[in-house]
């Protein structure tokens, strides 16, 4: 019988962050950060229930009263989170993220926070063309025709399966104005 070792396909990734590249953020760091953020969050939406009403009344529970508890819930398993780092004995540089990873990141997040504001003015389909063909072409490095056609044919696709085939409405731009939509 085979190993699993002798089983497993391995694919190297050309394009793979390099190894040797320098830390950007520390596992530590980013833990109790975001730890704190959501310590916040829980605190604005306990406040916020809390007002609306988390008690019991004659009727049952308020409008507030479960989201209250999963509130203090959250605020909870943050503070044991901020706990749990401090108290560890681990190294406390242990990276999170490289800067050819978060380069990598960034690739994906900066087009597509593009593609949310663009769709307020163009459309969800003129935004999904353009957020498809740069992705295929300049991400993916495929040539820049199957990109189009394929982004074209997709936001076809999307626009004749939503808005004619069932009628939904969807964020609309001046091109699908000029179709009459």
């Amino acid at each position: 019988m085979a190993s699993k070792a002798e089983d497993e396909i391995v694919v190297e990734d050309p394009t793979a962050p390099a190894s040797d590249s320098p830390a950007v953020a520390a596992k530590r760091a980013v833990d109790v950060i975001v730890s704190f953020l959501l310590l916040a969050l829980a605190a604005l939406l306990g406040f916020d229930n809390w007002r609306t009403g988390m008690g019991w009344d004659s009727t049952g529970p308020q409008a507030g009263y479960f989201p209250f508890y999963l509130s203090v819930i959250l605020a909870s398993a943050c503070l044991w989170g901020v706990v749990k780092e401090f108290l560890a004995r681990k190294d406390a540089r242990e990276t999170f993220v490289t800067r050819a990873q978060l380069r990598r990141v960034m690739q994906v997040f900066v087009p597509t926070l593009l593609f949310c504001l663009a769709m307020q003015w163009l459309g969800l389909y003129v935004a999904s063309f353009l957020l498809i063909a740069g992705f295929m072409a300049f991400v993916g490095r495929i040539a820049v025709w199957k990109s189009l056609l394929t982004a074209l044919l997709f936001s076809l696709i999307m626009f004749t399966t939503f808005d004619i085939g069932f009628d939904v409405i969807m964020p609309k731009g001046p091109l699908e104005a000029l179709f009459g939509r």
